[in-house]
């Protein structure tokens, strides 16, 4: 069985082996729905006061005057009297459904989807694609998963804390988020949640220590232990990747502390296959013995082809070129069909011919008769008679008959 791949401790040089939680599966619906469902739990309870809208005395008038049943305001001497109340469509009323602080606010959710999202939140915040796509700078980052010393447990001072970031080379990540804090847009400014700003890295220790509260006072920066780690702390807004130090008891720990016996889903298929190694241990291609037929007839169409390649008679051919010399042949009989086709008809007029009607002279041409001096005249011209004396004859008009006068 191939080894396990292992990680640098930063700073050590020593290695460690990779926990099984980062082959699990990368199920990013799964971290969205989970994630939805646990942003729901931590809303507070709002509802409208259960007297607006009806703090006044109105009553409607009754059917007969030609106006809307909607209760009115009593009274006079003022534009308010008369006016429609209590309605969420007249003014000053109280609104459609009023909410209530009793509705249901928790949103229940299964114990396994939870480990699942939280197994595969870790998983991506290994694969380096996915980190840099959620916006974190990798620019001078040595390795994912990022491993830090034990000893970064025990940093009392901020200068400390940001030492250690920029030997890492994660305060870049860190720079760019406390240079982004602006703030909000509305009245969330005067609701608690004045300053809006992104998600830096986050550490991982092994218990609670001092570096808990140092790392907190970093913009951006977030710390769990690996005792609770927290799905809305791993993929923040329910995108998965982000950048995560880890010490180096935390990194060991973490798969006892998730009950991680063995990978209970399918990893990345394209991922395991392209290892190091399943690809050392796969064999190479064998080549086929030669004198044997691989295949039967039926099932490879082009078997006379290949052997005619095998032979040296033509390289071999791609798909398309296989398709066209296949439409080519039978363009070929198709032709040579048809010219069979034409030569039967033409044989058969002739022998229809040859029986019903008899064989019919060439006749010559006027050309030809002069050419055999058929039509010579005396003098030789041809085509042309003249008189012994070398003069035409005058042709004269009949002579009338006269007929007797009565």
């Amino acid at each position: 069985m191939a080894a396990r791949p292992t990680v640098t401790v930063q700073k050590e040089g020593r290695t460690v082996p990779l926990p099984k939680v980062f082959s699990s599966a990368l199920r990013v619906d799964v971290v969205r729905h989970i994630h939805d469902c646990l942003r729901k739990n931590r809303r507070i309870p709002y509802a409208v006061s259960r007297r607006a809208g009806h703090q006044t005395s109105a009553e409607s008038w009754g059917t007969g005057r030609a106006v809307a049943r909607i209760p009115r305001v009593s009274g006079g001497g003022t534009h308010r009297s008369g006016q429609g109340a209590f309605g969420n469509m007249c003014r000053g009323g109280r609104m459609f459904a009023p909410t209530k602080v009793y509705r249901k606010w928790h949103c229940k959710t299964n114990l396994k989807e939870r480990r699942i999202a939280v197994r595969a939140a870790l998983a991506c915040s290994a694969i380096p694609a996915l980190v840099m796509a959620r916006g974190h700078n990798l620019e001078q980052i040595p390795e994912i998963p990022l491993v830090v010393p034990t000893s970064v447990e025990e940093l009392c001072k901020t200068r400390h804390a940001i030492k250690l970031l920029r030997d890492v080379g994660a305060l870049g990540d860190q720079l760019k988020v406390r240079d982004n804090k602006k703030p909000r847009a509305g009245k969330g400014k005067m609701r608690g949640r004045r300053i809006i700003m992104k998600k830096g890295p986050m550490l991982i220790v092994s218990k609670s220590c001092p570096a808990v509260s140092v790392f907190k006072k970093l913009a951006g920066v977030d710390v769990q232990t690996v005792s609770s780690l927290r799905l809305l702390k791993l993929a923040p807004g329910g995108h998965v990747g982000r950048l995560i130090l880890w010490t180096e008891d935390a990194f060991k720990q973490v798969d006892k502390k998730l009950q991680i016996k063995s990978i209970a889903h399918l990893p990345d298929s394209k991922r395991v296959i392209n290892s190091e190694e399943v690809q050392s241990v796969l064999r190479a291609k064998r080549k086929p013995r030669k004198g044997i037929c691989t295949g039967r007839k039926v099932l490879n169409p082009g078997l006379v082809l290949e052997k005619k390649m095998e032979r040296g008679l033509g390289k071999w051919r791609t798909e398309s070129g296989m398709r066209a010399e296949l439409k080519a042949e039978q363009r070929q009989k198709k032709l040579m069909k048809e010219r069979w086709l034409k030569n039967q008809l033409s044989v058969r007029r002739k022998a229809k011919k040859s029986k019903i009607t008899p064989p019919i002279k060439p006749q010559t041409t006027h050309h030809e008769n002069n050419k055999k001096g058929k039509n010579k005249g005396k003098g030789g011209n041809p085509c042309k008679t003249k008189q012994a004396g070398g003069k035409k004859k005058k042709k004269t008009a009949p002579k009338k008959k006269k007929t007797a006068s009565k």
